[in-house]
């Protein structure tokens, strides 16, 4: 008798019926595990024990992660028209085009636009890329219309004409399928000797496979995460309320969510889940020597914490042992991240610095030198900011708008993102909610840093290791 095996939500059943009512089947017990454990596994492939029946061994399951590759798929094209409409009463025509993919309500929504070109009824566009994702959304057969405008300086561009194709027919390139007319539905209705308003044509479809960040990772890319804590007097002392370092018994503190947020995540990437923590800005045991640039875990020459639940128990005891002081530097801690990610630059791992902080920076010029100097590593910085404290020079630290410079030289890659903590904080008290928020924000740039750099240093993935196979037992039947 065979029997099919469901899973749902990370619980397996077994099915004895087609009843969707799970309260029927057999439950055979469940598997708790975050995306990131599985993507972050060897070859992407995660095996766990089964739990939820006390007393009972319930098996492994395997779970494995793969991205669909047609939504992966990037397209280079380039198309020329001839003998298009003259809209311009001077001149010929200024012609641009408007790629637009149809969605499944039988819309249209602009993917792309190519530039101008001037004065002609015959241009030749500069060849573009897309993704097939946003041509297409994977679906070869799906509608994409193009359109024809002469461009008009005060934006009230002339409708020249239009078409329509397919990803399927783009895919054939430069041939006799890929000579489009262009029609205008108007003109068409009016004249019946209208044939067209000129021809549009491919000439060249070339598809390229985009790597991603998973690649990376599934090749043996390996995320080192770094911590660096904030230990300056304007936190206030840790054994008030106010505090923002305050080490309350029933809730973590700011300092504690960020870490927990955003390690959580970032640890499923780490094999070893050794993490190095420091602290800046205190004074530290016995000679009260100030320091920026510290090991939580009070060992400077092995500061790795085991797990982010390590990184915690050493925050928690470093507050109970070192003074609170000043100034507020950044520098250092970069410095000291910037100088192992110096050490490999082959693509085999690549760096990340948490910064937890609540104020106004000390040494702006020194931090943007060292932000300059690491935007040629492989190496990315968070920064969040906790308390009330106005955060202009973090945001622009940030890059987003302006990129950072330092002596005249500016940073080759955006590698700083910066987030208020308490823009995350949910009203109704719900801090997993928050944490999550944070989390998803802070690390959202973070996969595009890393391909910035693995482009710029034309660093390719390495081969992913073979599938699992498993073992091949032979079954005996005893009669």
């Amino acid at each position: 008798m065979y029997k099919e095996l469901g899973i749902k939500n990370g619980e397996r059943y077994d099915v004895d019926s087609k009843s969707p009512n799970l309260s029927k089947h057999d439950f055979l017990g469940q598997v708790f595990c975050t995306l990131g454990e599985i993507v972050g596994s060897q070859g992407s492939r995660l095996e766990k024990p089964i739990v939820g029946i006390p007393g009972r061994k319930c098996g492994t399951i395997i779970l494995t992660a793969e991205e669909l590759n047609c939504c992966r798929d990037a397209v280079l094209m380039q198309f020329c028209a001839n003998k298009l409409d003259k809209k311009d009463f001077f001149g010929k025509s200024d012609p641009f085009l408007v790629f637009y993919r149809s969605n499944e309500d039988g819309s249209f929504t602009i993917c792309h636009r190519t530039e101008v070109v001037k004065n002609t009824l015959n241009p030749v566009w500069q060849a573009f890329k897309i993704s097939v994702r946003a041509l297409c959304n994977g679906d070869y057969d799906r509608t994409i219309k193009v359109e024809v405008y002469d461009w008009d300086r005060d934006g009230s561009h002339d409708f020249i004409g239009e078409f329509t194709t397919s990803y399927r027919e783009l895919s054939r390139g430069q041939s006799q399928f890929n000579v489009y007319e262009v029609v205008n539905p108007k003109k068409k209705g009016k004249k019946k000797k209208y044939i067209n308003s000129g021809t549009v044509t491919l000439l060249s479809f070339l598809v390229e496979t985009e790597v991603s960040f998973l690649d990376y990772i599934k090749g043996g890319t390996q995320i080192n995460f770094t911590v660096a804590i904030d230990f300056t007097a304007s936190n206030g002392n840790p054994a008030q309320p106010t505090s923002l370092h305050y080490m309350n018994p029933y809730q973590l503190n700011a300092y504690g969510m960020a870490l927990k947020a955003v390690g959580e995540i970032v640890q499923d990437y780490d094999s070893d889940k050794m993490f190095p923590a420091l602290g800046f800005g205190a004074k530290l045991p016995p000679d009260g020597r100030i320091s920026h640039e510290f090991a939580l875990n009070g060992n400077p020459q092995n500061p790795y914490c085991d797990g982010i639940e390590g990184v915690m128990e050493a925050y928690y005891r470093s507050l109970k042992s070192v003074q609170l002081y000043g100034p507020t530097n950044f520098a250092p801690v970069i410095n000291h991240v910037a100088r192992y990610a110096s050490s490999v630059k082959d693509g085999s791992q690549y760096f990340v610095l948490l910064i937890v902080t609540d104020g106004v920076i000390s040494d702006m010029a020194q931090t943007k030198e060292s932000i300059v100097n690491a935007s040629k590593l492989p190496m990315s910085i968070i920064i969040v900011g906790v308390g009330p404290a106005e955060f202009d020079a973090m945001v622009e630290l940030d890059g987003d708008d302006v990129r950072v410079s330092s002596r005249g030289k500016y940073a080759e890659r955006d590698i700083v993102q910066f987030v208020p903590f308490r823009d995350y904080i949910d009203r109704s008290g719900n801090h997993i909610l928050s944490m999550a928020r944070l989390a998803k924000d802070v690390l959202a740039e973070i996969p595009e840093q890393f391909l910035s750099y693995m482009r710029a240093r034309g660093i390719k993935p390495s081969p992913a290791p073979p599938p699992y196979t498993p073992p091949t037992h032979v079954l005996q039947t005893q009669i």
